[in-house]
């Protein structure tokens, strides 16, 4: 695998030893690494605002259940608060790790495919973004309300804990806003022509048994309402997927065959 991607990376007239392709993935990792820490500690001094954050779809739901959340460890304060300053920082930083990623990759790259580098990593990071924004706006207050409701319908009192709690909602987010990078992704390996219109649209039935099975791996919770609201929109991306690869492959020059000699 690690001999494939290198050699996407090759540039046409100059082949690289494989440690130096090595030695270039060890310095991304080191720099994605660096950022993403950097970003974590960063996040954390702004705890509070934080916390707030990630509770305001519960007090939206039901104000007194902010009140109810509970700690049972000594310093949970303070893991929970380096957890939540991780995923923070992961948001903060995802930009900046799309573009170590892309400048590993690009040395191999035509120019003609290099001109997407830069739009790939913009939507990308729109995209992210977008999907961690709906599921905290649209998602998380539905869900919330669901198992809120549902756990009183059986006469039990709701006490979350914060961990869980956090788990549950940050998760959630990370997990839309991966999901939501499917096109970009479809649409990188259309221009590098490694996968086609014909390609996606014949492998459709298996593919959204793939993305389904993905979703129930990448859901924070085994339960129904978490599956379907992750697995419904990845399922429409890839259908959205398939008619951006008809597009581009359709506004994509055609190679007009040389005609033999007579």
């Amino acid at each position: 695998m690690l001999e494939r991607l290198f050699k996407l990376r090759e540039e046409p007239d100059q082949a690289k030893p494989f440690l130096h392709h090595l030695e270039d993935l060890r310095f991304m990792l080191i720099k994605m690494a660096a950022v993403l820490v950097s970003c974590m500690f960063g996040s954390f001094f702004f705890r509070h605002e934080l916390v707030k954050i990630i509770q305001r779809p519960l007090v939206l739901v039901d104000p007194s259940a902010v009140a109810k959340l509970q700690t049972f460890g000594v310093a949970d304060s303070i893991t929970i608060s380096f957890t939540l300053a991780f995923y923070a920082g992961l948001v903060v930083s995802f930009p900046m790790l799309l573009l170590f990623l892309a400048q590993f990759v690009v040395p191999g790259l035509t120019r003609r495919e290099k001109k997407v580098v830069l739009p790939s990593i913009a939507v990308g990071t729109f995209l992210f973004l977008g999907g961690v924004s709906f599921c905290y706006f649209a998602i998380l207050p539905q869900a919330l309300q669901f198992f809120l409701h549902d756990t009183q319908s059986l006469n039990w009192t709701p006490n979350w804990t914060v961990r869980e709690y956090f788990s549950f909602v940050t998760q959630m987010m990370i997990a839309f806003g991966a999901a939501f990078e499917l096109p970009v992704a479809v649409v990188v390996l259309v221009y590098l022509n490694i996968v086609s219109f014909h390609l996606l649209h014949n492998t459709r039935p298996y593919a959204y048994l793939a993305v389904l099975a993905l979703a129930a791996v990448i859901a924070p919770t085994p339960d129904l309402i978490s599956f379907l609201s992750l697995g419904v929109p990845m399922c429409l991306l890839y259908e959205g997927c398939i008619w951006i690869a008809w597009l581009i492959e359709k506004r994509r020059p055609q190679v007009n065959p040389i005609a033999p000699i007579p």
